[in-house]
């Protein structure tokens, strides 16, 4: 005797909703039953068992919203797999709550902390991906559209609808999406503002897990810098957009050009660790995000920045005020040739200057040392490396 029939054994019909009008019939398969794959849709579309309106469907037709589409046994439901989600904690729904900057009916966006990994692997069993459930218990669940590095904190969006998941992927994947981040790095980049042009691949032997810099066999890597500020010799704020979105870009590259990222002991060693009371956790994060939106206007969000690092901005003299955080290379008012000039000659006036002044404290103080005593080696000189890889001024 057979037993009762579940939800899902039976033939079910599901209406087109206008998110995912115009989508292809195996797109609309992948999106709310990824479960079944594409030889099953082929299948049944070619038995006849997949109706749209009751008619007969291919898996290139075109779905319109209000459509009814009629599906075959098998495969869990959308509400099915909603009922099968493993609930969170108090904790865990609190940690998701906090982090939201930002929500509309297309997007959720987050201001993940540092040491939160963005999806789970192996011995990773906390992470933003985990926690998307608190946005939609009943309904379809949120869906990751980029990623940030465990270590880095900042802006992340989330798409809310399968719909909106297609249309912002598309707009990371196309390099319309601004993103810009904010950097403490150790020393100070000779040339303030320019272009740091790198290719990246594996570092072979780490698994996977270390970038490096490979000119012959490496994916193209642009990054966009400026420096916004500068705490003597010692450290440079510095504001970051990547032109394109390799694995580690903007660790590898700021390494690559002699400044490491402050607390980033993977690609600076112990030097990029600074002396005294500054965390040694990363200063690395994606401050801003300008995204095409769904509904027209543009999404523009900004991220506060963690306690660690602000604590550190402040140790270190900068004002967070001194930057707009805004696209590296849109200036508010379009200067002429003259003024760009103008602007160079007074920051090679005031670099000259603070070297000068550097000189005299080092002669003083070997002056002022002990009898027979050898004077100090020069610090050493901390400034882009030549060759591709090192930065070109705009």
């Amino acid at each position: 005797m057979n037993g009762p029939q579940t939800q899902d054994d039976r033939v079910r019909q599901f209406t087109v909703a206008p998110d995912d009008d115009g989508i292809r019939l195996d797109r609309w398969f992948k999106r709310h039953l990824p479960q079944i794959g594409f030889a099953m849709v082929s299948r049944w579309a070619r038995t006849g068992q997949i109706r749209v309106d009751g008619k007969r469907a291919k898996p290139e037709d075109r779905l319109e919203a209000g459509q009814v589409l009629r599906i075959p046994p098998g495969g869990a439901s959308p509400e099915r797999q909603a009922a099968q989600r493993k609930p969170l904690t108090e904790e865990e729904l609190e940690l998701a709550d906090s982090m939201v900057i930002h929500q509309d009916k297309a997007a959720i966006v987050l201001n993940k902390p540092p040491g939160l990994a963005t999806q789970g692997g192996t011995k990773t069993h906390s992470h933003v991906d985990g926690l998307l459930d608190a946005f939609a218990p009943d309904g379809p669940r949120p869906r990751l559209v980029h990623r940030l590095d465990k270590d880095t904190s900042g802006v992340l969006l989330v798409a809310r609808t399968p719909g909106s998941a297609a249309f912002f992927s598309k707009r990371f994947s196309g390099r319309s999406a601004k993103k810009i981040y904010w950097a403490l790095v150790v020393g100070v980049p000779e040339v303030a503002e320019g272009t740091i042009d790198a290719p990246l691949a594996k570092q072979p032997g780490t698994g996977g897990e270390k970038m490096h810099v490979d000119e012959e066999n490496g994916q193209p890597a642009k990054t966009r810098y400026r420096v916004v500020d500068r705490a003597g010799n010692r450290a440079a704020w510095v504001e970051l957009q990547p032109l394109t979105g390799r694995t580690h870009q903007l660790r590898v590259h700021l390494a690559t050009i002699g400044h490491p990222i402050v607390g980033d002991g993977k690609y600076g060693g112990q030097d990029a660790f600074l002396t005294g009371s500054v965390s040694r956790k990363m200063h690395l994060h994606a401050r801003r995000l300008i995204i095409d939106h769904p509904d027209g206007a543009p999404l523009d969000v900004t991220a506060p920045l963690p306690e660690h690092f602000a604590a550190s901005m402040a140790q270190l003299g900068f004002d967070e005020g001194a930057s707009e955080a805004g696209p590296l290379g849109d200036e508010p008012v379009e200067r002429t040739r003259t003024e760009k000039k103008q602007v160079a000659k007074a920051h090679a006036k005031q670099y000259r200057k603070e070297r000068r002044g550097e000189r005299r404290s080092r002669s003083t103080g070997e002056r002022g040392g002990k009898p027979g005593g050898k004077p100090s080696a020069p610090p050493r000189k901390r400034g882009p490396t030549k060759g591709k890889g090192s930065p070109k001024s705009r």
